[in-house]
């Protein structure tokens, strides 16, 4: 499985989807966290892998 964090909040989905895919189905919004594995960035296309956990950091705008 793998694991989705975001603040407080962990959802465990199937390995093989796409990261975007992942974070539609935890009901957030893509254009609204980046997803981080391992200390590094990855885009929403990448494919997840069996044992990933993908930290979700929320984006800050502002000007």
């Amino acid at each position: 499985m793998v694991k989705l964090i975001y603040r407080d909040k962990e959802w465990e989905v199937k390995p093989g989807m796409t990261v975007r895919d992942a974070i539609l189905k935890t009901g957030l919004k893509p254009y609204a966290v980046l997803p981080v594995r391992d200390g590094k960035l990855i885009n929403e296309e990448t494919i997840l892998r069996d044992g990933d956990e993908i930290k979700l950091v929320a984006v800050v705008s502002g000007g």
